[in-house]
């Protein structure tokens, strides 16, 4: 793989981690924050590695929280401005292994690359289950047939652990998006997946750390399964 590469972060109140992350992400790429309305420490201390690190961080202030979606997205609008070939994803947390980068970029072509979680460290077993289900769900739902049950067979379709394809940044950054939390990952995989962009497995070891997902989350998840399973049915128009 060739061309630049732009890692993106969505952070909100990750005072406690944002530092080692973005220390542990500029040693591969360039990198954006997205500052998702924090209400902690983490303006300052991005701020601080900022004027440490220059132009390789950059960093995106929302003054209203818009959560994972908005987080990303403005991020790619910057690197389609920036004319970057590659984005990768990940948590501003410690749960993905910035050395990981090395491997996605050196991944082979294709339009999206997925951080499959082969081995998890701590993620209690309720987690594991809704991983699993969403998956076969979102297998079907991409699948080009009513009657194809299996589709791509992807093992993980909701990490964000990601790397995209340059195209496809520009299709997800100009994308009128639904998701407005965890079901981004569900969504941009059902662009990918609609442009015809090749699908790919990265195996990643993830470790189980705080986390924003609740009840609600999971209910948007499920929401937004439904709307992909009545468009492939079609019982609802396309979207957009």
């Amino acid at each position: 793989m060739s061309g630049k590469t732009l890692v993106i972060i969505p952070a909100y109140n990750e005072a406690e981690t944002i530092e080692e992350v973005v220390r542990g992400a500029i040693v591969f790429a360039d990198v954006s924050v997205t500052d998702d309305a924090s209400k902690d420490a983490t303006p300052t201390i991005l701020a601080k590695l900022q004027k440490e690190f220059g132009k390789k961080l950059n960093v995106i202030r929302h003054e209203k929280n818009t959560h994972i979606p908005g987080g990303i997205q403005d991020g790619m609008k910057y690197a389609v401005e920036k004319g970057y070939d590659w984005v990768i994803t990940m948590d501003a947390g410690l749960s993905h292994d910035a050395s990981y980068l090395k491997e996605f970029q050196s991944f082979p072509n294709c339009d999206l690359v997925i951080g499959s979680r082969t081995s998890t460290v701590n993620v209690p077993l309720y987690r594991k289950l809704i991983s699993w289900t969403a998956a076969k769900v979102m297998n079907y739902c991409l699948s080009k047939g009513v009657f194809n049950i299996f589709g791509a067979n992807l093992r993980d379709c909701t990490s964000g652990y990601r790397r995209y394809s340059k195209p496809m940044v520009q299709k997800i950054a100009a994308y009128p998006l639904e998701s407005v939390a965890f079901d981004f990952h569900m969504e941009a995989l059902s662009i990918v997946a609609k442009n015809d962009g090749s699908i790919k497995e990265l195996p990643i070891r993830y470790i189980f750390s705080n986390s924003s997902f609740n009840k609600k989350v999971l209910k948007l998840a499920i929401s937004f399964a439904k709307k992909l399973l009545l468009r492939k049915w079609k019982l609802s128009p396309e979207y957009p």
